[in-house]
């Protein structure tokens, strides 16, 4: 097996090592005081994270409620009554189109092969 004939994948360097991190003094007195100013403002690591909704106590205390909510109104059905369509037509490719009882031009067109 030749080198030419592998994939970049095969090498003889070594890519995976990472530099350390420098940790000196003037680093960590930035990190110190970035670290303050997010306490002052409270995003900082040093306040836990309080929960907006507290959860109740199920053993102690009853947690009912006397208001049912409804799942509001039915949308009204669309039904078709039958009074407009005349009939369907079969066109060209099986194309299948609704004839209307007002247009009876569509029928002849449709008989004609016309668009």
């Amino acid at each position: 097996m030749t080198m030419h004939m592998l994939g970049p994948h095969m090498t003889t360097t070594l890519n995976s090592r990472r530099k350390k991190k420098t940790n000196n003094k003037r680093l960590q007195k930035a990190q110190r005081e970035h670290d303050a100013w997010l306490a002052k403002i409270g995003a900082g690591k040093s306040k836990p994270k309080q929960s907006l909704n507290s959860i109740p106590d199920y053993k102690t205390e009853r947690v009912t409620s006397d208001k049912i909510p409804g799942n509001g109104s039915a949308k009204e059905r669309m039904q078709y009554t039958g009074n407009e369509i005349a009939g369907i037509v079969t066109t060209h490719k099986s194309n299948l189109m609704p004839i209307r009882k007002d247009n009876k031009q569509a029928a002849v067109d449709a008989a004609n092969m016309r668009r």
